[in-house]
């Protein structure tokens, strides 16, 4: 699957209304170990078709920062049937952000 760019006005409609799983990458441009996440986030939504995978840039999206709790970058958020049920804040493997998938 693609990953696609989330925004306040289609956060509700793609992660918190979705059935299933979407991980959410919250990131942005200046960060250095958000760009070290960005290939793995990417390649997670290329090989597993069952999740759903999102980016939401905190710079332009300080709504869904403050709502979600995000103090620090990169933050993975992982929902199930649009619940946060996982949560990690650094840059992690990818055999870690695998671990988090329900």
């Amino acid at each position: 699957m693609t990953v696609k760019t989330l925004n306040k006005n289609n956060f509700k409609e793609e992660v918190l209304n979705k059935k299933g799983t979407v991980l959410v990458d919250f990131w942005a441009s200046w960060c250095g170990p958000c760009r070290m996440m960005s290939p793995i986030v990417d390649e997670i939504a290329k090989e597993n078709q069952g999740i759903s995978v999102g980016k939401v840039n905190v710079d332009e999206e300080p709504e869904l920062s403050t709502q979600f709790g995000v103090m620090s970058i990169p933050t993975l958020l992982v929902f199930k049937d649009g619940k946060p049920v996982n949560q990690s804040v650094g840059a992690r493997p990818k055999q870690a952000v695998l671990e988090m998938l329900p």
